[in-house]
């Protein structure tokens, strides 16, 4: 006889992450978290994903009450050793964007499962090349407005991926979720695709 499935929240107010998990067959509650996703001085950008993740999914837990599995991510894009968060305004996703064309960078995603006392949590990368962007590509591009609530300045699954080059590692990761990750951990948790 299959034990009960467990109910899932998702510890984010990310579409992309919705969506990803709709698509894995998964079913889910939302609950914003609500926490400062600040970078603590000299904080590498692996250990700041995975600690702003496990916050998000230890403040979720707290609330969500026993027998709930809380699900929380934390994505960040690096070039070289600078972390490009959400841009401010259309100048500066133009102005990113112009920093990662023709070079690669790294988009780490943390992510935390908690249900009571037990918890996973780990930190998944993927490498993406970016081709060449012109300075009125980039304007153009930052003034669809897409990029704007974005880590790095780019949506991979929308308008973005036109200046991808190469993905080295998980398509999903880059999105907000390393679903080939997260799946496999859920399932032990007892959160399983309907």
């Amino acid at each position: 006889m299959d034990e009960p499935r467990r109910v899932l929240i998702l510890a984010s107010t990310s579409p992309r992450r919705r969506e990803l998990l709709a698509h894995a067959g998964l079913q889910f509650e939302l609950e914003a978290p609500d926490v400062d996703e600040s970078a603590q001085p000299g904080e590498a950008p692996e250990a700041m994903a995975e600690r702003v993740a496990r916050l998000k999914a230890e403040t979720v837990a707290k609330r969500a009450g026993p027998g709930r599995v809380v699900l929380a991510a934390d994505t960040v894009v690096v070039l070289g050793g600078d972390v490009l968060g959400k841009p401010r305004d259309v100048e500066e996703a133009s102005a990113m964007l112009l920093r990662l064309a023709g070079h690669t960078h790294r988009v780490l995603t943390g992510y935390s499962l908690r249900c009571g006392d037990e918890i996973r949590a780990g930190v998944e990368q993927s490498r993406v090349r970016m081709r060449q962007v012109t300075p009125a590509e980039a304007r153009a591009y930052a003034a669809t407005g897409e990029p704007l609530d974005k880590a790095g300045a780019y949506a991979v699954q929308g308008r973005g991926g036109r200046f991808v080059e190469s993905i080295d590692g998980s398509r999903s990761n880059v999105i907000g979720l390393p679903i080939e990750v997260l799946v496999p951990l859920l399932a032990g948790f007892g959160v399983r695709p309907s």
